[in-house]
């Protein structure tokens, strides 16, 4: 056996070698600044301007203590408060904070709607904005991001987000979805890929994002998955949208100004047809019928949707199962009635597109040709 003192020389000489060589190996893995960046990954030097536009929501409230995670006052914390509170967005973006509403999303409304339609259109006409981030409530999210895809004319990213728990709780997911988001909008990825919704570290096109859950933090799914996630700071996409968005619809947030009534009218076992009756006379120019399975309507149900196509009122057949297609002419003969099916639309999406739609065209053909468009 060697004597200790002749080995240290020996263990020096290991160890040196094996840092050597552990760092070599490390050099040939990661990625030198000059390589080529994923796909999604911001390596502009400048740093981006991004407006954050506060409307309240879960992501802007307070529980009574930090296990209220279900159970809370939402729309409490103004937004120049919550960006505060991330303030390793400022490493990210240039970022200043705008409220202009105060609300849960549930009391989202049309003329809400077209209000922050308008200022978000504003906002990225100014050419020291390069994106708009939209903090929003998760019970209508999906609603206005497919409303904005639709309708906003720019290749700019936005994104709204939100949170399934007040910052307030353990395990609040608000302050990471809205670094996430914030991250996504100042990515050159993002641009020209419509309105996008980012929160548990997925982004989602608006055109397809749900909610599916009433509490869980992972509730937001998409049919045909997530356009990309966001892992470690970067932004990575996978696929890109098939479907027409912002400066490829007929439909400009800037020329309108008032969206026609829509009414949803949910399908069940023994469901009164006086709900469409109703429909008609409070103004609705259109009817989203929230079928069952693949948009069937019960025979008791369908005279009284007759008399109300008759009367001027669109139908359109959807489906209250949460995916799928609904099929012309399957399940009942829509050519011979003039009504409308929603292709792979959710009954609330439905409505969104049947509201812009119905500012260009009163024709059943016609419509039936937006929805198989978008």
């Amino acid at each position: 056996m060697q004597h200790p003192a002749k080995l240290k020389p020996i263990v020096t000489a290991l160890l040196l070698s094996a840092t050597l060589m552990a760092g070599a190996a490390h050099a040939q893995l990661a990625p030198s600044p000059s390589a080529t960046a994923p796909a999604g990954t911001t390596t502009e030097a400048r740093k981006a301007n991004i407006v954050i536009i506060g409307t309240g929501g879960t992501i802007a409230g307070a529980g009574a203590s930090a296990t209220n995670t279900a159970a809370y006052q939402s729309a409490v914390v103004p937004v120049d408060k919550i960006i505060a509170s991330v303030p390793e967005i400022s490493k990210v973006a240039n970022v200043k904070g705008e409220q202009i509403f105060q609300i849960g999303s549930e009391s989202f409304n049309n003329e809400r709607l077209l209000k922050l339609g308008k200022r978000v259109s504003e906002l990225l006409k100014q050419p020291d904005v390069d994106g708009v981030v939209i903090t929003h409530g998760t019970d209508t999210i999906e609603e206005t991001a497919y409303f904005l895809n639709l309708t906003l004319k720019s290749d700019k990213p936005v994104v709204v987000v939100g949170s399934m728990r007040p910052g307030t709780a353990l395990g609040a997911d608000g302050a990471l979805n809205l670094y996430d988001a914030v991250l996504v909008a100042s990515s050159p990825a993002s641009k020209g890929k419509g309105t996008l919704a980012v929160l548990n570290d997925e982004i989602h096109t608006g055109r397809d994002v749900t909610k599916t859950n009433t509490f869980k933090t992972e509730t937001f799914r998409s049919p045909f998955g997530p356009l990309g996630y966001v892992v470690e700071g970067r932004t990575l996409y996978y696929r890109t949208l098939a479907r027409p968005h912002t400066t490829q619809t007929e439909f400009d947030i800037d020329k309108i100004d008032k969206l026609p009534e829509v009414a949803v009218v949910y399908a069940y076992g023994n469901v009164n047809p006086a709900s469409v009756d109703a429909a008609v006379k409070s103004g609705a120019k259109a009817i989203v019928y929230a079928a069952t399975g693949n948009g069937s309507v019960g025979d008791y149900m369908v005279e009284s949707l007759k008399a109300a196509q008759a009367k001027g009122v669109q139908v359109v057949r959807a489906s209250r199962t949460g995916s799928g297609i609904v099929v012309r002419n399957a399940e009942q003969p829509d050519d011979k009635y003039n009504w409308i099916v929603t292709d792979d639309q959710l009954p609330q999406k439905a409505r969104i597109l049947m509201a812009l739609a119905l500012t260009k065209t009163n024709d059943p053909k016609a419509l039936q040709q937006i929805f198989w468009k978008y």
